[in-house]
């Protein structure tokens, strides 16, 4: 398949939930010809990772017949980003099934633990912050270390979120989490730039995924609003007018990956449609 990334290896970690936004990432990228290592939890495995909040393995097969359909190579293994040794595994899958690893996406996260202040659990706290920091750590390790050793070059991208620039109510570890996404990238690019490998997040508001739609009511009811206010209010105060899509993040990851974006690094891309101005 011809395009931008062709013969290019992507990983992108969260992949498998059918409607995310690591769909739509797997998606963009294929489209430009990368060839695709979806992965996820595929099952629960405890409390934090409830089935109707992960990629189970039924939604990664059909995802991966989609993109299978794009003409790309393409393959799925599972892996909780909470556990080096599967993020390693995971990395070394990629190796093993695709020749090796140029594009890394991080794109694991909680959002769905959102709670006051004064009500969130030490189990809470570390169950969101070893998804969606210490998990993107592994990641970028996993990823840079192979990269290093194949020396041809990376890009590295987390997802992180308008929460990464600005906190909100009931969502203390999940903003903790994003702004550390943002020393990590800056850390980490000094240090690969000489490798030709770049670090960067991607930083959008609020999209209306699965996950987003849960959002959606738990901050409407908390408001005390209908949900048709809610999202009505939400668009009201975006100068675009409207919330994210998942391709709005999945065309920013894209351009991160492509040739042209080959000297921007340690950057926090706001995708937000003017929201997010930090």
């Amino acid at each position: 398949m011809k395009g931008k990334l062709a013969g290019k290896v992507a990983v992108i970690t969260g992949s498998g939930r059918c409607g995310g936004l690591g769909e739509a990432i797997a998606k963009r990228l294929a489209r430009d010809g990368a060839g695709i290592v979806l992965s996820d939890v595929g099952t629960s495995r405890d409390s934090a990772t409830p089935d109707d909040m992960i990629g189970t393995s039924s939604d990664m097969a059909a995802i991966r017949t989609e993109i299978e359909a794009l003409g790309v190579p393409v393959s799925t293994a599972f892996c909780d980003v909470r556990n080096w040794d599967e993020v390693s595994a995971l990395a070394d899958h990629a190796v093993a099934s695709h020749g090796g690893i140029d594009i890394w996406i991080n794109n694991a996260g909680i959002g769905y633990i959102m709670k006051p202040l004064l009500d969130v659990t030490p189990g809470d706290w570390g169950a969101v912050i070893d998804v969606n920091l210490t998990g993107a750590f592994y990641g970028l390790r996993a990823a840079a270390e192979r990269m290093i050793a194949r020396k041809q070059g990376g890009r590295i991208v987390n997802i992180a979120s308008q929460a990464a620039k600005s906190g909100f109510p009931c969502a203390q570890a999940y903003s903790a989490s994003k702004h550390g996404l943002v020393g990590l990238a800056r850390s980490a690019a000094i240090e690969l730039g000489e490798h030709g490998i770049t670090v960067n997040n991607v930083c959008p508001n609020h999209v209306t995924t699965g996950l987003g739609a849960w959002q959606n009511s738990y901050f409407a009811e908390r408001q005390g609003k209908t949900l048709e206010q809610y999202m009505a209010d939400m668009a009201g105060r975006i100068p675009m007018g409207r919330p994210g899509l998942p391709e709005d993040t999945a065309n920013a990851v894209a351009f991160l990956c492509q040739p042209e974006s080959a000297y921007i690094t340690a950057e926090s891309m706001n995708v937000s449609g003017g929201e997010e101005p930090h």
